[in-house]
């Protein structure tokens, strides 16, 4: 009889590899001596023995802003929320603790050609793409490596990682991780097989994936996965000849009474059973680009691989599938991506897939919506002053000191120099009082008097006439008995403060772009009655106020609670069929007259998003 249910032959256990180093694999790459000397590379590409991938990609150490709290469901209200981050990945990861998420999957960008990877259109998605095939294969390599190696870092022992990729770059992809996680943790080469999209007859239809399965340790989490038989139950079935007295379909074997149930079989690597989705019979859970991957295969993956509570990871998050589906399944998770569009759009999915639960399922953490690296600057004018000047120390790589209110006029520390922070409000300028206060008491430092400190410096929105002027005529005070303080003052957002914190040392194309405040769009939406209750909405008069930036996206929700923006289906990432472009201007029958409250969401290629509301009268 077939011996579908046999297990894997048990794996070596050797300890988990060290987080901060390459795993010790000196036998498998042993260099052929009898060949004589042949060059192994026994590193994956990108690696510096020093400084790990640090030397290519330096850390930037940037806090998250948060910019919104999405409450999910009253049971969970004390649960912590789940993460949801708009930025740069790797430099996210980066400030992620060691050991602590238990499942990865990544559906990285293929090496396919630019114009294929680029869904969303906006400013940061083009920029990281540019970025990546800069060196054709050996720098999308490199990319990946280094963000893989935050991967391996980041999982607890009992963790795995899947990678998903196709035939462009998935053999070159395996030797890289057999590097960085190692040969012995390979766990399986999974092709997942579908039938959908185009066809040739100039070769052999190309209609599989590959996931890549490896895994933190020999303690890995891994559950037992059944998938159907594909039509061989017929033939399953007939080894089962005996019948018992109630009429059940039974064998009798070396390991006694095998009663026959149809419970499938264990998968293979190979899955069929997982269809992709089709633009149209799909429409309920597609969001609109064309990569999308079904819920069905994450749910797969998910389930073999954590377990409820534990923490899943997704570092290219797309239109949400991995949330969505660890949210349904209990799961904790953190995911992230480098376009606000598809954070936006994922968001919105979430916030419909809570919506559609039922109380008898188990309650839904909130989420909280981030953006590292691009900060919305009319958020942090409405912060409180501690938390606005405890946020720029972060950002200028200053300790904070002292209390939030801000009593004392140092309020933190960057390399032996004392920092001053300004007030939160956009339209608010540093005065000469604030300078003179400063400097004062830089002057009452024990460090200015034993150790010479005669610099400081001074982070604000921007500076009034009198301040500079007060910084100047410090020189020429007669009153002052010691060497002058040494003011700086730097506008928070200029050249001058971002290079202070991303430095200059890198010529990565996007590190440019780090530490940069950004304007929301002003929405503008006009509207015309039609007959039958349809209405037109067109918000093609909106304002983008950042520089150089176009719209992207716009959703609507037409029918607005006044609290919480949930996009209507279908208009979270609405698209003309022909150009692709952003539908401005949409249609809408509501299902019966009166007054709706309608809300439109607007994305721009650098970032900004704004938001429009207003009442609509139907008859």
């Amino acid at each position: 009889m077939p011996d579908d249910d046999a297990p894997d032959a048990p794996a070596p256990d050797p300890d988990a590899p060290p987080v901060e180093a390459l795993p010790p694999q000196e036998e498998f790459w042993r260099p052929p001596v009898r060949f004589g000397s042949v060059p192994v590379e026994t590193e994956p590409l990108g690696w510096d023995r020093r400084l790990r991938f640090l030397k290519l990609y330096p850390r930037v150490n940037l806090p998250t802003q948060i910019v919104e709290r999405v409450h999910l469901d009253d049971r969970a209200a004390d649960l912590d929320p789940n993460r949801l981050i708009w930025g740069d990945n790797l430099h996210i990861m980066r400030q992620l603790p060691n050991a602590s998420v238990d499942l990865v999957y990544i559906d990285p960008p293929f090496f396919s050609g630019r114009p294929y990877n680029v869904i969303w259109g906006d400013r940061n998605e083009r920029r990281s793409f540019d970025d990546i095939w800069e060196a054709g294969m050996p720098g999308y390599l490199i990319w990946l490596n280094a963000r893989l190696y935050e991967m391996k870092r980041l999982l607890k022992p009992t963790g795995s990682i899947y990678v998903h990729c196709d035939w462009h770059a998935s053999h070159y992809i395996k030797c890289e991780m057999d590097k960085i996680f190692g040969y012995d943790y390979f766990r399986n080469e999974i092709a997942w097989c579908y039938d959908t999209a185009g066809r040739t007859k100039k070769r052999w239809n190309r209609k599989h994936d590959i996931l890549f399965y490896y895994v933190a340790s020999s303690k890995v989490t891994i559950n037992e996965t059944r998938v159907p038989r594909m039509n061989r139950t017929d033939d399953w079935e007939s080894w089962y000849s005996l019948v018992d007295e109630d009429g059940r379909k039974y064998q009798i074997d070396g390991k006694g009474y095998r009663y026959y149930a149809d419970e499938g079989r264990l998968a293979n690597d190979w899955w069929e059973d997982i269809r992709a989705l089709h633009p149209n019979r799909d429409s309920k859970e597609r969001v609109g680009y064309p990569t999308q991957k079904p819920e069905a295969l994450l749910e797969r993956i998910i389930k073999a691989s954590s377990n409820e509570g534990d923490l899943v990871l997704d570092a290219f998050v797309g239109g949400g599938t991995t949330p969505v589906v660890a949210q349904r399944l209990g799961r904790r998770w953190i995911a992230m991506d480098q376009s606000r569009v598809a954070v936006s759009v994922t968001a919105e999915r979430l916030k419909r897939a809570a919506a559609e639960r039922g109380m008898e399922d188990a309650p839904v953490p909130d989420f909280r919506v981030e953006q590292w690296g691009v900060y919305e600057a009319q958020q942090l004018s409405r912060m409180p002053a501690g938390e606005f000047r405890e946020f720029v120390l972060h950002a200028w790589g200053a300790t904070r000191i002292g209390d939030a209110d801000g009593a004392s006029p140092v309020h933190g520390w960057r390399n032996q120099l004392p920092v001053w922070v300004g007030a939160p409000g956009l339209e608010t300028r540093a005065g000469g009082a604030d300078v003179l206060a400063f400097a004062n008491a830089i002057r009452a430092l024990p460090e200015y008097r034993d150790a010479g400190l005669r610099d400081g410096v001074m982070l604000a929105w921007g500076f009034a006439p009198d301040a500079v002027d007060a910084a100047e005529r410090l020189r020429e005070r007669a009153d002052v008995d010691v060497d002058f303080v040494r003011l700086r003052q730097l506008r928070i957002g200029d050249e001058d403060f971002r290079e202070h914190v991303v430095g200059r040392s890198t010529d990565k194309a996007d590190y440019g772009e780090f530490l940069t405040f950004i304007q929301p769009p002003v929405v503008s939406v006009g509207h015309q009655a039609l007959d039958g209750r349809a209405v037109t909405f067109d918000a093609g008069d909106t304002a983008v106020v950042n520089a150089g930036a176009t719209i992207v996206n716009v959703q609507w929700d037409f029918d607005y609670d006044g609290e919480r923006f949930m996009a209507t289906r279908d208009f979270s990432f609405a698209r003309d069929k022909r150009s692709g472009r952003p539908l401005t201007s949409v249609t809408w029958k509501f299902d019966r007259a009166g007054v709706f409250r309608v809300a439109c969401r607007v994305q721009d290629s650098r970032g900004g998003e704004g938001m429009w509301t207003g009442a609509v009268e139907v008859s």
